[in-house]
């Protein structure tokens, strides 16, 4: 590491924990919060500290309390541990500290997270903005209703989103054991990287990227593993949890609102079909994967397709697991930003809408503390349908790309 990076390491470090202590005076020792988070932590710490199992009944009890106050009624959010056991690994180090200084650690991290992900999916698509660009995406990126509630909640939805591009740019410059081991990370939420490790994978067969395909399999074999060694029983009491996961849980897929809240005579016969429909066509569009290069735009094209359609088709989603869809959002701003006329004012305009357009659905339509399922319609269909539109500026190799100065 030379001097100037050093430096700036250094200042980062410093940002960090400038913020950290800020977020403790200010906000979480007085109001205690991130319940998405807490579930896990507290899961975490009550195995750690008193061997419990926490996917038992008791932990689910004291989780509920931790955020109740009292056990959760059946009406109510279940709070349940509902992650893979390794996720209590990765949370060791923070089970010993109070839950104030826990959460602004945290939330700080997470949007931290948020910042270093959108910088590296820049980076994935070769994009220098300028400078004024580049701190309106900074603010974007921090503000935009799904990153802002993402942050509130605590969501591991950001680290997810930092480890799925973190992997396609260590796979863009060869770093295919670290890629590996990402893309292992991201199993910790296997509703948002279904589809997004089968794509990779059969990629790196086609590309015969042998390295990535262990540092894979080497990551999960030792997660899993050690999981089984610390709690053999882990893997049942998971998948009894993501079982009756949908019991308590409200809102389905994008497709589901369409199908069964606004057009419930559609039911689930129409659901089904367009699920079906949509991964055939992705399926359809995996076959490039054996023959295309991490640097050819039909290979991004067909990835932000699979995070899209990932979020559109999976039984249960939230908006905060929208932020994956970053990854093909930037791509499109990066074709706007040199394919239109002042691009990069264009991009900047739809900063402002976008904030502006979500916070005001999301306010509009609130109902007690529920996000209304209005609010899950607007980015996956209309990305969607951007992305299919203008598909050729990615799979048809001798357009012309200029750059337009903003």
């Amino acid at each position: 590491m030379n001097k100037k990076n050093l430096v700036i390491a250094v200042l980062l470090l410093a940002l960090y924990a400038a913020s950290v202590v800020g977020m403790y005076v200010t906000f979480t020792s007085k109001v205690p919060g991130a319940n998405d988070f807490y579930s896990r932590w507290r899961g975490a710490q009550l195995f750690w500290q008193e061997g419990m199992d926490p996917y038992s009944p008791e932990a689910s009890d004291l989780i509920q309390i931790g955020i109740y106050g009292r056990p959760a009624t059946p009406e109510e959010d279940q709070v349940l541990f509902v992650y893979p056991f390794y996720t209590a690994i990765l949370l060791w180090p923070l089970v010993g500290i109070e839950y104030g200084w826990v959460q602004a650690i945290w939330l700080v991290t997470v949007q931290f997270a948020l910042m270093t992900a959108v910088i590296l999916t820049l980076k994935l698509f070769n994009w220098r903005q300028p400078p004024w660009l580049l701190a309106l995406t900074l603010l974007w990126a921090v503000i935009f209703y799904n990153s802002t509630r993402t942050i509130i909640l605590g969501q591991f939805a950001a680290l997810i989103y930092l480890w799925m591009v973190g992997c396609l740019l260590a796979l863009k410059y060869d770093r295919d054991v670290l890629a590996g081991l990402l893309l292992a990370l991201t199993t910790i939420k296997p509703q948002m990287s279904f589809l997004f490790i089968p794509a990779l994978l059969l990629w790196a067969l086609g590309q015969r990227r042998w390295y990535f395909i262990g540092g894979f399999g080497g990551s999960m074999l030792a997660l899993v593993g050690l999981s089984f060694l610390l709690l053999p029983s882990w893997l049942g009491g998971f998948l009894d949890q993501v079982s009756y996961y949908p019991a308590y849980t409200i809102t389905g897929s994008p497709l589901w609102v369409i199908t069964g809240y606004y057009l419930p005579w559609l039911g689930q016969p129409v659901e089904y079909a367009l699920i079906i429909g949509l991964l055939i066509y992705l399926l359809w569009q995996w076959r490039w994967l054996l023959k295309v290069g991490v640097g050819d735009g039909r290979f991004h094209f067909i990835i932000g397709l699979t995070l899209i359609i990932t979020n559109m088709v999976v039984v249960r989603t939230a908006t905060t697991n929208y932020i994956i869809m970053y990854i093909p959002l930037f791509m499109v701003l990066h074709t706007l930003s040199q394919q239109a006329r002042r691009g990069n004012l264009w991009v900047a305009l739809f900063y402002g809408v976008s904030i502006i357009f979500t916070w005001a659905l999301f306010l509009a339509t609130i109902a007690g503390d529920q996000e209304h399922p209005v609010t899950y319609l607007p980015l996956p269909f209309l990305l969607l349908l951007v992305m299919v539109w203008w598909r050729r500026y990615w799979t048809t190799p001798h357009l012309p790309v200029v750059e337009v100065a903003g």
